[in-house]
């Protein structure tokens, strides 16, 4: 297994609940399409108006598309004293502001902060830790 072989680069757990939830999102909302990696570093302003750059379009629900949304500006979030405190502002804005289940963002927020964290095989901190903040 890759993650073994990376010598077990995070807990178990974290892999177990984002695991969970992938199961049990299956049955999800209505499919739309979704940018997947929109964050602050793709919105750019323009004499157009705001365009979010750089998709990576993927059609599912509306929730996966906040995952990158959490976890933006991960520099900024290790450095923040109350880093969980932060992840969970962000989590309580945008379930809020979207009219989202929070608790669909946040298990959403979890595998995609894995899925990107581990890619290749190849451990990402930044993500990693952002997974970790964003635990049940």
């Amino acid at each position: 297994m890759a993650w073994e072989a990376a010598g077990r680069p995070f807990e178990p757990a974290l892999l177990d609940e984002a695991v969970e939830f992938l199961r049990a999102a299956a049955a999800s909302e209505d499919a739309v399409l979704l940018h997947q990696d929109l964050h602050g570093g793709n919105v750019l302003r323009s004499a157009r108006g705001w365009l979010a750059i750089d998709p990576k379009p993927l059609v599912g629900e509306r929730a996966f598309d906040v995952a990158s949304l959490l976890r933006d500006r991960r520099d900024d979030l290790a450095r923040d004293p109350d880093a969980a405190g932060r992840i969970r502002r962000r989590l309580d804005f945008y379930s809020d502001r979207l009219g989202l289940d929070r608790e669909r963002v946040r298990g959403w927020g979890l595998a995609h902060a894995l899925a990107w964290g581990f890619e290749g095989g190849r451990p990402f901190a930044g993500h990693i830790e952002c997974a970790r903040l964003l635990m049940g």
